[in-house]
């Protein structure tokens, strides 16, 4: 059973988020907390599997609590829920270590298939965050998006072939388990060209490849976790 923590100040939102997620037999919530303070205490006391935070929050907001839960509670992975207009935070949330990015307004679906991904130790990006993110890089202009395309699949061009088939199934949310399943491996084999790939691109965590993999366009167009 994946144990999830829900964090959102609008008691309306985590009676929303709570149903969708007891629609998943594999899913149970653990807690549920109204800021980011309270979040982080009780992620200390239920170290749950996942927790799913709202980024604004009174206090301690959600950008710091998934910082300082990821801090404290390394075993608990971290999705977070954003609305359009706040592409800014989900820069900054990579970089704290978040592994699950969501639209509030997405379908119902993804908030489950995310918070299975980052339970397994993936990333997930929702299709239209990922659009979002590489929108907000290339914030500069057409031109400035073709170069930071052009520089993705530069970096992308210099991993190896099974690399680069690692790279797009993790862009697409697929678990180690998932991928190994899918190329016929052993999960070990994964981890290790996970871990080269993180190298290879120089970036921290694997959500921030997957925001590679998406500027590279080498995501498969409907690769859902199994």
């Amino acid at each position: 059973m994946i144990r999830v923590l829900i964090a959102d100040d609008e008691p309306m939102v985590r009676r929303g988020v709570r149903a969708v997620l007891a629609t998943a037999p594999d899913i149970g919530v653990a807690a549920e907390a109204a800021d980011g303070r309270e979040a982080v205490e009780l992620a200390r006391r239920h170290r749950p599997d996942v927790a799913v935070l709202d980024i604004r929050m009174p206090g301690m907001d959600g950008l710091r609590a998934a910082a300082e839960i990821r801090r404290t509670v390394p075993v608990t992975g971290v999705v977070v829920l954003t609305t359009f207009g706040e592409d800014e935070y989900i820069l900054r949330a990579l970089g704290d270590g978040a592994a699950g990015f969501l639209i509030k307004s997405g379908e119902p679906e993804e908030l489950i298939v995310g918070v299975r991904a980052v339970a397994g130790g993936a990333a997930y990006l929702s299709p239209t965050v990922a659009a979002r993110v590489v929108a907000h890089l290339a914030a500069g202009g057409v031109g400035a998006l073709a170069e930071r395309r052009a520089a993705a699949r530069r970096r992308v061009e210099a991993l190896t072939p099974r690399e680069r088939q690692v790279l797009a199934f993790l862009g697409a949310g697929l678990t180690n388990g998932q991928i190994a399943r899918r190329l016929r491996v052993v999960e070990g084999t994964v981890k290790a060209h996970v871990s080269s790939i993180l190298g290879r691109l120089a970036v921290d965590n694997r959500a921030a490849a997957a925001v590679v993999a998406h500027e590279a366009g080498i995501v498969p167009a409907s690769e859902p976790p199994e």
